[in-house]
């Protein structure tokens, strides 16, 4: 075979290879956003795969060829959504703060990030139903979450360095605190909202919310001032 013409093949080879591999990510991505949305809205045991099959115009052998089962999809959507959590966290360019600064950094992009995902609220929620059976099944989270701690250990640090933030403070502790407040506004407006006759929802409220929730935070944090 001529030189041209086998490097022609080649070429094509290699174009169909890259479509194809472009068709199965997309089909996977597009798998993922529907399952995303079905598991929050039904749960585990009431999302269906014909459902997601049938909205993203694939099959369900489709599926099970891309996961192996329902709850390898699960899992994995559950998997992503931690990603995505840690993925704002580790982001951030906190070392370029102040201590204070940075920490306030960090509460209110956790706070947008569980605003502008309830989604991710949802199935958290619902892992929780099954009392984390799912997370303990997954490396991914587990080694997600040592990064996240890194960092808020690297805050800690600072702040007592620089004699703003009092001693002894568990960076777990701290983590779980941001998160907790976070998720809270998100996991309980509606039931807030209708029982204290509120708007939790408007851009004001949630503004004035995250600012609060920042100053929780810091204020938990700071070093005692001496008086006199």
């Amino acid at each position: 075979m001529p030189r041209i013409a086998k490097n022609q093949q080649e070429k094509t080879s290699v174009m169909r290879r890259d479509l194809v591999q472009t068709v199965a990510e997309r089909t996977m991505a597009d798998i993922m956003e529907v399952a995303t949305e079905a598991f929050a809205r039904e749960g585990l045991s009431g999302a269906r795969i014909d459902e997601i099959a049938a909205r993203t115009k694939t099959s369900k052998r489709m599926i099970y060829y891309h996961f192996g089962g329902k709850e390898a999809l699960y899992l994995a959507v559950l998997e992503a959504a931690y990603r995505r959590l840690r993925s704002v966290e580790l982001g951030l360019d906190l070392e370029a703060s102040r201590p204070d600064e940075a920490l306030r950094q960090l509460v209110r992009n956790t706070f947008d990030h569980h605003h502008a995902n309830p989604d991710t609220v949802r199935i958290i929620m619902n892992e929780n139903l099954h009392y984390g059976a799912y997370i303990r099944k997954s490396s991914v989270i587990q080694k997600l979450n040592v990064p996240a701690i890194d960092a808020t250990k690297r805050i800690l640090s600072r702040g007592e360095k620089e004699g703003l933030f009092r001693r002894g403070i568990d960076p777990i502790e701290l983590h779980m605190t941001i998160s907790a407040l976070s998720f809270h506004h998100v996991a309980n407006r509606y039931s807030f909202s209708s029982v204290f006759n509120i708007d939790m929802t408007s851009k004001a409220a949630v503004l004035r919310r995250r600012e609060v929730v920042a100053d929780l935070i810091l204020a938990w944090v700071e070093r005692p001032r001496t008086r006199g």
